[in-house]
């Protein structure tokens, strides 16, 4: 169970980390990517803007008199040149006419080799200004401005300024740094913030798994412990609860296997004995006729219970199959109390029956509600002792057909009611039955579209009561959704029209 669960938590979380910080991590990479091209691009940008200025600087204070014939330009360009201020951070150079660089302002002339592409392409610009960005033989990466000029007799073509790129990487390899640092700490703390979420989710499913593998071997001793009130903390309520209630259906169901044990045992046990006895009798004739009143009785006691037990079991599988027919209600609800009479005679407990005149009749199973009829009379007359008094009565009532059964026996506890009409429930487990007698009875009379209610207070007594709709409201039903019908269509008509 631990290597399972080991397993499970790993699998959920490699499967985040190939998905979500996978995801992260490659949409992170791009933003960085753009980010240092951004950076980079404005950077160079800037050195360009101000070199460029710079060279305008130089170019305007040497072609402010380019007109003059009284100026010697060749002297004039020479002394700009050398005596430029800002040597220290800008080399100004004068490029001649064949293209090659005469002074430069730190007095030093560039090999031959260094690259004049800014020259080239400021030569065919249109405003005959350009730069380029390269690196010298020594490896130093630089940026060049060359503006074209053209004064009055001068040998010299173009100015040239050169800037060191040095400190401008080194800023932008700065910037680089932060950003990644940055990036670094939202990946951690994203994978973090994940993990820490992934443990608080992992954890608790695992041990929910454990418990819940418990419950399906049938311990249900153990509770999951709720630590949160969030969905995971609404699920181990919801698993706690179902695994209350499977407890109270296992407990239920052990009863009922031993109640229902108990109920056959007797019956089979009197049958046994008396078949015994009447082996080995004489011709005792009144002995004779006893024992198979008793077989008789214990017999047909035994068949009650098989069938509802079958009924259950049909239940169960929505196999329960219902033969409608109209029926008279009176008939079949008499016949019950004409049953229940002898036997309530003998109890010494008194059965009335309340019968109207006459009652609509009613779409049903006769045999069903017979059978529903039975076992009500037969458990007011079981949790009813010596000297109590059982009703019988039936009425119509708001077009429907109520028939209460009501005795002044024990009665149900405030705790038990709720659950009397549930499966494998027994409220007293002195009296005999199953438990199941009810919950059948409840299924028929639903599938009847009827209702069975039970009122019932312990030491005073039980009323239950059945009410199912009579055949005429049924018909009025019937004529109500036909008419509705013949609207709709009448109004679909008209709106096609």
């Amino acid at each position: 169970m631990a290597a399972k669960a080991h397993h499970g938590r790993h699998s959920v979380t490699r499967h985040w980390l190939k998905n979500t910080m996978g995801t992260v991590l490659i949409v992170l990479l791009i933003i960085e990517i753009m980010l240092v091209l951004a950076v980079r691009s404005y950077y160079y940008s800037s050195a360009r803007q101000y070199v460029t200025s710079k060279m305008n600087i130089v170019y305007n204070a040497v072609m402010q008199n380019a007109d003059d014939a009284s100026v010697n330009y060749n002297s004039e360009i020479r002394s700009v040149v050398e005596t430029y201020p800002d040597k220290d951070k800008v080399e100004l150079m004068a490029v001649k006419t064949d293209g090659s660089i005469d002074i430069t302002s730190s007095g030093f002339s560039p090999s031959s080799d260094v690259s004049l592409e800014d020259y080239e392409a400021a030569k065919k610009a249109a405003g005959g200004t350009a730069s380029a960005v390269f690196e010298l033989p020594s490896g130093e990466k630089v940026i060049a401005v060359t503006s074209m000029i053209s004064p009055r007799g001068s040998e010299f073509e173009a100015l040239r300024m050169v800037s060191s790129m040095k400190g401008v990487d080194q800023q932008i390899l700065f910037v680089i740094a932060v950003i990644t640092v940055v990036m670094a700490a939202v990946v951690l703390l994203i994978f973090f913030s994940g993990m820490f979420f992934i443990r608080s989710i992992v954890y608790p499913v695992i041990k929910i798994g454990e418990i819940t593998r418990n419950f399906a071997k049938g311990d249900f001793s153990e509770r999951i412990n709720k630590t949160t009130d969030d969905e995971i903390g609404e699920l181990c309520d919801s698993i706690n609860y179902m695994a209350d209630e499977l407890s109270n259906t296992e407990q239920m169901k052990n009863e009922f296997i031993s109640s229902v044990s108990h109920e056959l045992r007797t019956p089979l046990t009197a049958i046994k004995g008396w078949s015994e006895t009447l082996t080995s009798m004489g011709d005792d004739k009144e002995t004779f006729r006893k024992g198979m009143r008793v077989i008789t009785s214990e017999t047909e006691r035994l068949s009650q219970m098989v069938e509802e037990l079958l009924d259950f079991s049909r239940i169960q599988d929505n196999r329960l199959q219902l033969q409608k027919a109209t029926i008279d209600i009176l008939a079949e609800l008499g016949e019950t109390v004409l049953i229940y009479q002898e036997r309530a005679r003998a109890l010494g407990i008194k059965l009335d029956y309340y019968e109207p005149e006459m009652l609509p009749f009613v779409y049903g199973d006769k045999n069903r509600l017979r059978q529903v009829f039975i076992n009500i009379v037969d458990n007011a007359i079981k949790y009813s002792d010596k000297g109590d008094t059982v009703s019988v009565e039936a009425y119509e009532q708001e077009g429907d057909i109520v028939i209460t059964v009501s005795d002044t026996g024990m009665g149900i506890s405030k705790e038990d009611l709720p659950k009397i009409k549930t499966k494998f429930f027994k409220a007293n487990h002195t009296r005999r039955g199953s438990g199941i007698g009810l919950a059948v009875a409840d299924e028929i009379i639903a599938r009847h579209n009827g209702t069975l209610t039970i009122d019932s207070e312990q030491g005073v007594g039980t009323t239950v009561m059945i009410t199912l709709p009579c055949i005429e409201q049924k018909k009025k039903s019937e004529e109500k959704d036909t008419v509705n019908v013949e609207l709709i269509s009448t109004e679909k008509s008209s709106s096609d029209e």
